[in-house]
């Protein structure tokens, strides 16, 4: 079974947003939703992350539909968070040097599929500029050794995740897929990025199912 890239160290986006509101919202997906949420469970600033699903009608945002890789939905997680704790910038930076790897065109290790895609999904222009503008440092930097294939879209809808896909890392630690694929980018996120890290993660209320 292919696994997801390591994490390794990036710089910080030379261009940032400045938000004095107590809450923001970006959804950002990157494979498999599971990890994704995990790291950015451990984010200091993170007030929320979900898990669900962005990109296609929300007739058709179930998990088994979904998996078909026909809606046009990635895999995704929102995450709220205090821009006056942790900015934009820096979820970015989190998203693009831990949470996956952003050169992996629809797929993330194991998991291959349109649904598995690098995407981010802004809320606002400023979000997208600002993603935007860090995928062309990166480039330039060649931060990766390859292109990032991240796609950069605004947000059209979020629709939340089964109940039993919410906090499943928190809640299933020693399950192999997690083992082998979502721990060490828990274990990345703490020593890349340990400005940032929470050791007790924010968990998100159970939506549906169990």
């Amino acid at each position: 079974m292919a696994r997801a890239e390591s994490g390794r160290a990036i710089p910080a986006p030379a261009l940032d947003e400045t938000n004095a509101s107590p809450t923001e919202t970006i959804v950002l997906a990157g494979g498999c939703f599971w990890g994704v949420q995990g790291v950015f469970q451990h984010v200091k600033g993170v007030i929320s992350a979900t898990s669900g699903y962005s990109g296609g009608p929300a007739d058709k945002a179930d998990y088994e539909t979904v998996s078909t890789g026909t809606t046009g939905h990635a895999e995704s997680v929102k995450v709220t968070f205090d821009p006056r704790i942790v900015s934009l910038g820096r979820i970015l930076q989190v998203y693009f040097s831990v949470a996956q790897d952003p050169t992996e065109l629809n797929y993330q290790g194991p998991d291959e599929g349109t649904q598995y895609r690098s995407d981010v999904f802004a809320a606002t222009p400023e979000q997208a500029k600002v993603a935007r503008a860090y995928v062309a440092q990166l480039d330039a930097a060649h931060a990766f050794g390859k292109l990032i294939v991240t796609r950069v879209d605004m947000l059209a809808g979020f629709y939340p995740a089964e109940g039993y896909h919410q906090n499943f890392l928190v809640r299933h630690p020693s399950y192999p897929y997690i083992v082998y694929n979502d721990l060490p980018k828990i274990a990345d996120l703490k020593r890349l990025l340990p400005a940032l890290w929470r050791q007790d993660p924010v968990l998100a209320l159970s939506t549906t199912g169990s």
